[in-house]
């Protein structure tokens, strides 16, 4: 699969590609087609999920949250693709939603909806519009095409260095290793490789909206990003944080983001 994915730059003759995101409408560098990504995302989920211990919403409340947030997030952004008329950019998603025994405050989404929320997270989200802010934000990620772009600036400049030969017939454990970095499945500050600031802001941004299109009070941004800083106890912040702007400007700019959000947020009844 990899050689499949790093087979496309000789195929293109390495052409660097810029396409329009469906969300933004701005142009972005992505080398790498995401129904590549997608299948990719698919092999690495069920393999993840095998090697950790995935809680059971049959038997358990968190698990079971974790599941109607993302299936209310699902729906809330394939309604908005098809009021857009784009519905045809979700084409590849098969969206899963699992929580992970884990004590890391962390989650992620691969391309194609994989989703994992980690059980370390959930003290400090601690209801369901938090938690859907976290899971809007990674959602958001992954529509954004951000970790497309961070592997398309990681692998770009290896075969710019390295001859793309090479990295086709030598770096397929890298390759690896930089998709799964680039998604943020991991742990530990440092080991993952950071979004720009200005892609967490972007997130952030989207996943307010998504989080209030799906019935989730989009107001419970602050507090809970107010928590997260606070979750690392003057040492490092949460894993969940660790590119992300200081609390003042981050909270700043929720609170810039917060009228708009407001426009999509229509409870939903209980």
């Amino acid at each position: 699969m990899i050689r499949k994915v790093l087979s496309l730059f000789l195929m293109t003759g390495f052409i660097v590609s810029c396409s329009n995101n469906a969300l933004t409408g701005k142009s972005q560098f992505t080398l790498f087609p995401e129904s590549q990504l997608q299948e990719m995302a698919s092999q690495e989920y069920v393999q993840f999920l095998a090697s950790n211990k995935v809680v059971a919403a049959s038997a358990n409340k968190d698990a079971e949250m974790v599941k109607r947030v993302g299936q209310r997030i699902t729906s809330a952004v394939e309604s908005y693709y098809r009021q857009k008329g784009i519905s045809d950019k979700l084409e590849g998603y098969k969206w899963e939603y699992n929580l992970v025994n884990d004590p890391a405050v962390n989650a992620w989404c691969m391309p194609g909806g994989k989703i994992v929320v980690y059980t370390g997270l959930l003290p400090i989200s601690q209801n369901e519009a938090a938690l859907a802010v976290v899971m809007g934000h990674e959602v958001a990620h992954a529509l954004l095409q951000h970790g497309n772009q961070r592997m398309s600036q990681q692998m770009g400049a290896q075969a710019v260095e390295a001859g793309l030969q090479i990295a086709l017939a030598n770096k397929s454990a890298e390759t690896q290793n930089i998709f799964m970095t680039a998604y943020g499945v991991g742990a530990t500050v440092g080991v993952i490789l950071p979004f720009s600031r200005k892609q967490e802001l972007e997130a952030d941004h989207w996943g307010l909206n998504l989080a209030a299109m799906a019935g989730y009070n989009p107001r419970e941004a602050i507090p809970l990003w107010e928590r997260m800083e606070k979750a690392g106890n003057g040492q490092k912040p949460p894993e969940f944080l660790s590119t992300h702007p200081s609390e003042g400007k981050r909270i700043q700019q929720l609170e810039g983001y917060m009228n708009e959000a407001l426009k999509y947020y229509k409870p939903v009844a209980k």
